[in-house]
């Protein structure tokens, strides 16, 4: 069994499926080519086991991170990427994850403010 990400024609996540391994032929396609035509959206399988670029079960990462309804699958990368949600934050290209341009702390909690692109310690 497999997971199989449909995209839309800006390459957003709209709907997951669990389908045929890789390696199964439909019909004389690959499944992603099968699944594509089906729905007739393009298809990129995906690994539900994989999560910054880290297989959880000591596998092999796929795809950087498990392509969810939301994410956008980036061709240049062959990855799924979480939208962007702050402008200054940079891309990894190896985890396929936004990263803030200064490290959190590690002590409390802290939230991103970009308009002083810093961290602002929240208290309770």
């Amino acid at each position: 069994m497999a997971h199989y990400s449909l995209l839309n024609e800006n390459n957003v996540v709209v709907d997951v499926i669990t389908g045929l391994d890789e390696d199964v032929l439909i019909e004389g396609l690959d499944p992603e080519t099968w699944y594509g035509q089906f729905h007739n959206l393009k298809c990129k399988r995906t690994s539900y086991n994989t999560a910054a670029n880290i297989h959880r079960l000591g596998g092999i990462p796929f795809r950087k991170n498990y392509g969810y309804i939301g994410m956008i699958y980036d061709e240049d990368l062959d990855a799924f990427i979480h939208p962007k949600i702050h402008e200054s934050w940079i891309l990894d290209e190896e985890t396929g994850v936004w990263n803030p341009p200064i490290p959190r702390p590690t002590e409390g909690w802290w939230i991103w403010d970009e308009d002083t692109l810093s961290w602002i310690e929240q208290t309770i």
